[in-house]
């Protein structure tokens, strides 16, 4: 199974998050416990597909070390099973193994895509992103029968050096000084405080309107210009990643859609976008949208956006805001794409009909939260709405795509998660890249 870097499913109630063994980052169960000769321990995460997972660890030593004397059996790590769209919160203590696949020195507790070694005090033990475990997104709050999820902010990442770690020799020769001990009968837990991949590249804002708050976390490109115009990617995230006074920033870690657009491996463009990703509060999409559009206005003031490109992306929850903003202010949006969302009404149908946005829905044939007769519905309601407006049906196909998933386009088997298969396309991504508003 390909699990390729990247809505709650679960109706668990929030229980208590104690961990035996876990100590929060740097606790003093672990830093600096004597005999280990390890100075810290950092953790190292991914967002894939379906969520962040913990992709590597950073183990820290006092001295430059040796990289002849590492393999990828010198470390074991193990890391919680728990899934919050799967297991029960009481699962979130318990560990399992992860497979090593690369271990090297770094200067840095960083990963290198050469994952070749270089002198420096950390040794990156890189784990395979296709075993089950080291989750970091578990449930945060369960107001009604729908919980919301957040990023732990204590990660139950468990290190064990099996191997003896030497530093570099005085002439060369030999494997140099002992650093540290193996200790295969001992445990340590995290000590520094994650390194995020991409996610920790978003600055967070937040935007005040009529005494409501919207919360979000924005992108900028590298080297990004003033004076230039770039593509706008609003990402609208599903219900469990909504605010809830606790969360903050998980709808860039719960899944794929935020994260993606920093990664032409994912969009297949080297296209400079700039990502906005609010973090609405479920108070209703009229009111919801409202606010969107208000913060929208003064983003495109702020920054330098190509209003003729921009675009909106939804998981589940956010295709409300999506119909109801596209509806409410067509001028703003250039193109859209609903995965696994909720039906369209009539009116916002002609409404969006009626500025012609082109718009991309896609869905699980055997979505359990949110059946595919919404988007049936919803495509069927924008194709009448277009022929109400004299279009033809090779007008309607230019300007409405609608993709259906069975089971096994899933690599996780949530198929309400249609931001999985469809942001693994990178042809739908180039879409909506592609769609530009005609001159006014």
């Amino acid at each position: 199974m390909r699990l390729r870097r990247g809505v709650v499913g679960t109706l668990a109630s929030v229980l208590t998050l104690a961990a035996a063994g876990t100590a929060a980052y740097g606790g003093p169960a672990d830093r600096g416990a004597p005999g280990t000769g390890i100075r810290s321990v950092t953790p190292i995460t991914s967002v894939y597909t379906y969520g962040q997972k913990v992709s590597a660890v950073a183990v820290e030593y006092g001295a430059t070390v040796n990289p002849r004397t590492l393999d990828n059996t010198t470390f074991r790590v193990s890391d919680t099973v728990y899934n919050f769209r799967f297991n029960p919160i009481e699962d979130l203590p318990k560990l399992a193994d992860r497979r090593v696949t690369h271990t090297y020195t770094n200067s840095t507790p960083a990963p290198r895509a050469d994952r070749r070694s270089v002198p420096g005090r950390y040794v990156v033990v890189e784990l395979d992103p296709a075993d089950s475990g080291g989750w970091t997104v578990v449930v945060s709050k369960c107001p009604t029968f729908l919980c919301t999820v957040k990023v732990n902010p204590e990660l139950p990442t468990r290190v064990v050096q099996r191997g003896d770690v030497h530093g570099l020799p005085g002439r060369g020769h030999g494997k140099g000084p002992v650093l540290a001990r193996g200790a295969p009968h001992r445990s340590l837990g995290v000590t520094e405080k994650p390194v995020n991949l991409l996610v920790d590249e978003f600055r967070y804002g937040s935007f005040l309107s009529d005494g409501m708050v919207l919360p979000y976390h924005y992108h900028l490109p590298k080297g990004y210009q003033p004076g230039r115009k770039y593509p706008l990617v609003v990402v609208l995230p599903g219900h469990g990643m909504g605010w809830d006074g606790d969360n903050l920033g998980v709808q860039l870690a719960a899944d794929i859609p935020a994260t993606a657009w920093l990664d032409p491996s994912w969009t297949g463009s080297r296209t400079d976008v700039i990502v906005l990703a609010p973090q609405h509060q479920r108070v209703g999409a009229a009111a919801e949208a409202d606010l969107l559009v208000k913060l929208l206005d003064q983003f495109v003031r702020d920054f330098a956006v190509d209003t003729g490109r921009v675009y909106a992306s939804t998981v589940s929850y956010g295709s409300r805001l999506l119909w109801e903003a596209f509806a409410k202010r067509p001028d703003l949006f250039t193109a859209g794409l609903v995965t696994g969302g909720f039906q369209v009404s009539p009116e916002q149908a002609a409404a969006i009909a009626a500025a012609e946005i082109p718009i991309w829905i896609t869905h699980g044939v055997h979505d359990h939260l949110l059946n595919v007769s919404l988007a049936r519905n919803s495509a069927a309601a924008l194709r009448e709405a277009y022929a109400a407006r004299g279009r033809t049906p090779e007008q309607v196909a230019a300007l409405l795509r609608y993709t259906e998933y069975q089971d096994d386009a899933f690599t996780l088997p949530d198929y309400h998660a249609a931001f999985g298969p469809t942001y693994s396309d990178s042809g739908i991504l180039r879409w909506l890249l592609g769609r530009t508003k005609p001159p006014a």
